[in-house]
């Protein structure tokens, strides 16, 4: 498996990808309008991607064929707080096989070693175990809990939240 930037060209392959996963991650997401994940609608959020100014990075893990993981750099902060989320998820199929440990921290190192952030911030709720060791193993530390956090899956749901910290200034 290849750890990659996503590309212009990548509206397909994440359109396969996340309509074939939608189910699985339908626990952990927002609910999505019918055509979210549609090619058309792929191709545009690309677009804007792509546009200045960028405001959110994704890398995938490729098997050649297919993506079959994701991880995102989203709302990117400079100035005094230099701080980003991390998000992130894995097909299905993938699920417990050490993918994304390698997946993840291709992103930390691009948010610390190339956008020079101080902090990269990850939540997840209680009951994600795998997200919740994932976290821990990357050197996430814990930093409380955040009642009704985020509306998931129709329902507004507490998360733990966690950070990583840059090793130098």
């Amino acid at each position: 498996m290849k750890t990659r930037a996503i590309t212009h060209n990548d509206a397909q392959a994440l359109s396969t990808y996340f309509s074939r996963n939608q189910a699985h991650f339908s626990p952990w997401e927002p609910l999505r309008p019918k055509e979210y994940h549609s090619l058309a609608s792929w191709q545009n959020r690309l677009q804007l991607l792509f546009a200045e100014p960028i405001n959110e990075y994704w890398f995938v893990l490729d098997s050649g064929l297919q993506i079959v993981g994701h991880c995102t750099l989203s709302n990117i902060i400079h100035g005094p707080f230099q701080a980003c989320y991390m998000g992130y998820g894995i097909d299905a199929a993938q699920q417990g096989k050490g993918l994304m440990p390698q997946l993840c921290q291709t992103a930390l190192d691009f948010a610390f070693n190339e956008l020079r952030l101080n902090r990269v911030m990850a939540n997840y709720m209680p009951a994600n175990l795998r997200s919740a060791n994932l976290l821990q193993r990357l050197g996430f530390e814990r930093e409380g809990i955040a009642r009704r956090y985020l509306k998931i899956n129709g329902q507004w749901q507490d998360h733990i939240l966690t950070a990583k910290l840059a090793t130098t200034d």
